[in-house]
């Protein structure tokens, strides 16, 4: 077997002990989560999404996934990504106010009953806490989905929140495992609501 054949069948065995182990640790908070989304829909409130970097694709594709289907036609859900707005994440940063690009939105857009989702992969930005202080201001409960346990995010979180914390994965780890995470919680949405 070549070096680079071995690379490659190690990287799809590291990405399979992973899939394995976060089936078995984030199961129950994959459902707890999905129940969440399920209450803040039904009970009228939208889903705002927010992340930085590369995690901020996954938090498009939820997004996207909601507005328009996952994989049946139905009704279009309520979600807002805040990271795919540029001019107005510029225009905020442009201000010397990273650390408010979601929060500001937050506080702008959001209303008690509406939910956070936050997504992390690299560690726990500033913006990110600020988000979720915002959020908690303004009565919304929130969910993260992150590539690491116990962080500074954690202790923000109240009674009601949710976390899905993988098991300390760099980002490139963590991405997949993340879309896999995104992809079950729309299909068990749409099942939960839709039936099928």
């Amino acid at each position: 077997m070549t070096d680079t054949a071995q690379k490659i069948n190690q990287w799809f065995a590291n990405h399979m002990e992973q899939t394995a182990q976060a089936a078995t640790t984030a199961g129950p908070d994959i459902e707890e989560v999905a129940n969440a989304f399920v209450t803040t829909l039904l009970q009228d409130g939208k889903i705002i999404a927010c992340a930085n970097g590369n995690a901020n694709i996954l938090a498009q594709y939820f997004c996207t996934a909601l507005l328009n289907r996952f994989e049946q036609d139905r009704p279009a859900l309520p979600a807002i990504n805040l990271g795919a707005d540029a001019t107005t994440y510029s225009a905020i940063c442009r201000d010397n106010r990273f650390n408010d690009t979601f929060s500001r939105q937050v506080r702008a857009i959001g209303k008690p009953g509406d939910l956070l989702f936050v997504v992390v992969d690299d560690g726990h930005k500033a913006n990110l806490i600020q988000a979720i202080q915002a959020a908690h201001d303004r009565e919304m409960q929130v969910v993260v989905l992150s590539a690491r346990e116990k962080s500074d995010i954690t202790s923000l979180m109240h009674p009601e929140d949710h976390e899905i914390a993988l098991n300390d994965l760099a980002p490139h780890e963590a991405t997949p495992l993340m879309l896999l995470i995104i992809n079950t919680l729309c299909d068990l949405l749409d099942h939960k609501l839709f039936g099928g």
